[in-house]
């Protein structure tokens, strides 16, 4: 019975492989049969021998590197997974993922914002009405709670959790993590939203009065400042791809900037109304927005096209680490999934209890978890399948100790990215720039370059012919047709420079004409 056991375990080992060589391989391969040219042949048999070997090697990897894969909600004959409650999810997971959902009813100081750091581990809650509070979700434990007694509008976590901005009634505010206050950022004004743009260290935020700010908070200073020129807005995410915030508008629009440019890369007209919600795939390639036309669409940033729309309204959007969608909508939190080819369908559903209404949703990173903060206190609600299952210890660790993370500033510090990396395509940076085209020579270079060009045609020595060939007016004459023949593309070039001084100039508004004869000067249409 033993080896018997060892052969199976064996032969289910090498399927599993042969599953993942697959998932690496480069479809099929050439009919070699078929060619009959010998060298063409050996050169594609040893071209499809390394593509086997490094998809094998590429399976063997992620056997190893990547142990734990997602799991999905999986449903039996004609079952639908969003009409699993949360109460069945919970009974049939693992005792610790179990002990991760949870409601915190605090209904005098909502609503409530809540922010997630980079690794997943901590939780920053803001309410409405001035309460602050951090807490360390791994082990469920409350760091610092204090209340700042003024308005909270949004909070948002800066390179760790050593450090959090709070963007309050008149300017937003930067606290450490015992509650102390560092930094009143007055030049940011009345901030209504904060993005932190972690590989550049930058603060960004948009006020009331539509300004978008970019602040460097390792070294203090503004780099940029602009007016959206499109109005109020509260709607602002950061595209984790290459660092570009978008902004929703009421007409409608949404824009999308970096800090060097005066003017938004792009401008798009998603919504027949104000936008109300924005979110943006880990990829940077997918967008999601909502308003207020009773729309959920899933954009293409590629083509800026629109790949799937909803008739569903959207407070509050959030992509996770695996692509899942969760859309708030009054009381309600509904989960969309791609099953392929960008077709999200209704995975999950959530209701809250009445009267409640959702503020945020926000997933948890490296957990199955997605956070809500609401009109009541926060809940946090069991998402199978929604947290990337495998972490890289050297960018995000969640069991990272005290050196670790110095360490980890330190070098996040020493590898900051300046502001000019923000583009919308990052793949261009490292490579060539394109040559630009030739600019035109003034007059006076070409005059030069004619007259260099005429004293060597007229230095240049003729053979010696015979037979009355080489008389002194045929060399003469040689020689005229040699300096012409140098002459003549110096002299189109001066006249593109200058002009065409053969075509009679056209009278018109530019030309002031003497008084005679104005009379005769064409009139403007009106």
């Amino acid at each position: 019975m033993a080896p018997a056991r060892v052969n199976a375990e064996k032969q289910d080992a090498e399927d599993e492989l042969e599953m993942k060589v697959e998932k690496y391989s480069r479809g099929k391969g050439a009919d070699l049969k078929a060619l009959r040219d010998k060298k063409l042949k050996g050169q594609l048999a040893v071209k499809e021998k390394l593509y086997g070997q490094s998809a094998k090697v590429a399976a063997k990897a992620e056997k190893w590197l990547m142990p734990s894969e997602e799991g999905f909600l999986e449903p039996d004959n004609l079952e639908k997974t969003y009409r699993f409650p949360q109460e069945s999810i919970v009974q049939e997971v693992d005792l610790l993922s179990s002990r991760k959902p949870f409601d915190m009813i605090l209904p005098v100081l909502g609503p409530y914002t809540i922010e997630y750091t980079s690794n997943g581990r901590y939780m920053l809650v803001g309410g409405r009405k001035g309460h602050l509070a951090m807490m360390d979700m791994l082990n469920m434990d409350l760091i610092k709670e204090f209340q700042v007694r003024e308005t909270v509008r949004d909070v948002a976590f800066l390179h760790n959790e050593q450090m959090y901005a709070v963007a309050q009634k008149k300017y937003p505010y930067i606290y450490n993590q015992h509650g102390a206050e560092i930094h009143c950022l007055k030049e940011h004004g009345k901030a209504l939203k904060l993005q932190f743009l972690t590989k550049q260290f930058l603060l960004a935020s948009i006020n009331s009065f539509g300004q978008l700010h970019y602040q460097d908070v390792s070294t203090g200073e503004m780099i940029a400042n602009y007016r959206t020129g499109l109005g109020r807005t509260d709607v602002m995410r950061a595209n984790p791809y290459n660092a570009v915030i978008g902004l929703g508008h009421a007409a409608g629009k949404v824009t999308m900037w970096k800090p060097t440019s005066v003017k938004p890369l792009v401008t798009m007209l998603c919504h027949h109304g104000p936008v109300t919600a924005l979110a943006f795939d880990r990829g940077g390639h997918l967008m999601a927005t909502a308003g207020v036309d009773r729309k959920i669409k899933i954009w293409d940033l590629r083509k800026y096209e629109v790949v799937k729309s909803y008739a569903a309204r959207g407070q509050s959007l959030d992509f996770s680490q695996k692509g899942l969608l969760a859309c708030s909508n009054g009381s309600q939190v509904e989960i969309y999934r791609d099953f392929g080819g960008h077709d999200y369908r209704l995975y999950m559903k959530h209701r809250m209890l009445k009267g409640y209404q959702v503020g945020k949703v926000l997933f948890r990173p490296y957990e199955d978890i997605l956070g809500i903060g609401h009109s009541m206190g926060l809940s946090s609600i069991l998402v199978p399948g929604s947290g990337e299952p495998n972490f890289d210890t050297f960018i995000d660790n969640p069991m990272e100790t005290t050196k670790q993370k110095r360490e980890k500033e330190i070098h996040a510090l020493l590898d900051k990215l300046p502001p000019d990396t923000i583009m919308l395509n990052p793949n261009l940076i490292a490579t060539v720039r394109a040559p630009k085209k030739k600019e035109k020579k003034t007059k006076k270079e070409i005059e030069e370059e004619m007259e260099e060009a005429i004293e060597a045609a007229k230095n240049t020595e003729h053979k010696k012919k015979t037979k009355g060939r080489s008389k002194p007016s045929k060399r003469a004459k040689k020689k005229e047709e040699g300096v012409f023949r140098a002459k003549r593309p110096f002299l189109e070039q001066s006249k593109e420079v200058v002009g065409r001084p053969d075509k009679k100039q056209r009278i018109g508004e530019e030309v002031e004409l003497p008084k005679a004869l104005q009379r005769f000067a064409k009139k403007p249409q009106s």
